[in-house]
């Protein structure tokens, strides 16, 4: 249990630079006293390790010094192989880097956890584009890529919604989500994000840029689609689910709104009163009209009129002369449905 221990420690160390005893003794779930005992430990198995004192202090190894253990479990080597990046790294224009780097992983590895990762890598796949959309493969992805691990300062012309627009960008980060590229950048200070397949020009400035001191790509995406979340869906509605409707709306509504549905117990019919998030005007209904005769809209008032209007037009649309099959022609089509 210690040799796993003091091998964390100098991983940690190695891979971080500077690290305090009290966030390697959170990150190893045990006193401070116990991580200075282990300190003394390398030390003394001739570690160059040593501290740092002051607020800013820590422990660190000695510039240079590496060791060449990988130190994995079989489920770490695992893992490894489950990256899935797959196309993603060849469009970011790192996919032989990545072969390269896993067959250099695999030769490391003891036999039994090579068998083991290769099996992992034959068994599970990763598939990120969603069911029935194709894979985004912007042009100007590589360069990207490029500018954004070199720090370098970026031209683009960008087509939004209000039309073509020429922005100097910071690129901090690069996001994929659902098979769709994104950039994450500064612009006059404040960072945006940018669809990568609506860049239509792109040029690469020699200026670099300072990163914004404690950006985190991680938290600022995950606010950013939570913000975003909220903006597509500003209202709530109230409505009545049959059984078959709860159903529906579950399986085609997206996470955000699943997660704030909230469900009064069923009713004598099992139908069950909701309320939801739900978009504008006009999106909000035509969601809701997929649920058809499975949903009663009871509130707000507009949206319950707007989805009334909606299927009685298309009663309506059904009810035509064109719509409807002739007299013999539809005695033939029920004949032909009960034979």
């Amino acid at each position: 249990m210690r040799a796993s221990r003091l091998l964390s420690i100098l991983n940690t160390l190695q891979a971080r630079g500077q690290v305090t005893a009290p966030a390697l003794a959170e990150a190893l779930e045990v006193s401070v006293r116990t991580v200075y005992r282990d300190i003394d430990a390398l030390s003394a198995a001739g570690v160059p390790v040593y501290a740092e004192r002051g607020a800013e202090g820590g422990y660190r190894l000695v510039d240079g010094y590496r060791v060449r253990l990988n130190g994995l479990s079989p489920r770490e080597a695992e893992a490894l192989f489950l990256g899935g990046l797959g196309d993603a790294a060849e469009d970011l224009g790192l996919g032989a880097a990545a072969a390269a780097a896993q067959i250099k992983l695999l030769a490391a590895l003891p036999q039994e956890q090579r068998a083991s990762a290769e099996q992992m890598r034959a068994r599970f796949h990763l598939d990120a584009p969603g069911w029935f959309t194709d894979a985004d493969r912007p042009a100007h992805l590589g360069a990207m890529a490029d500018a954004v691990w070199r720090q370098r300062r970026l031209r683009i012309r960008y087509r939004s919604w209000k039309g073509e627009v020429e922005r100097i960008v910071d690129p901090l980060g690069i996001v994929m989500k659902a098979g769709a590229w994104y950039m994450v950048g500064a612009v006059d200070g404040s960072v945006r994000t940018f669809r990568i397949g609506r860049v239509e020009a792109l040029e690469v400035i020699a200026e670099g840029f300072v990163r914004p001191s404690g950006f985190d790509l991680a938290t600022y995406w995950k606010a950013s689609t939570e913000r975003l979340d909220a903006e597509l869906y500003p209202h709530v509605a109230v409505v009545r689910l049959s059984p078959l409707g709860l159903r529906i709306l579950t399986s085609v509504s997206p996470p955000f709104v699943r997660a704030g549905l909230e469900l009064d117990a069923p009713g004598p019919d099992g139908w069950r009163q909701a309320r939801l998030p739900v978009g504008p005007y006009q999106q909000a209904v035509y969601d809701l009209a997929r649920l058809g005769p499975e949903v009663e809209v009871l509130e707000p008032a507009e949206f319950r009129a707007g989805l009334a209007e909606l299927l009685a037009r298309a009663a309506a649309l059904y009810r035509t002369r064109r719509g409807r099959p002739s007299r013999a022609g539809g005695q033939g089509a029920l004949r032909a449905r009960r034979a």
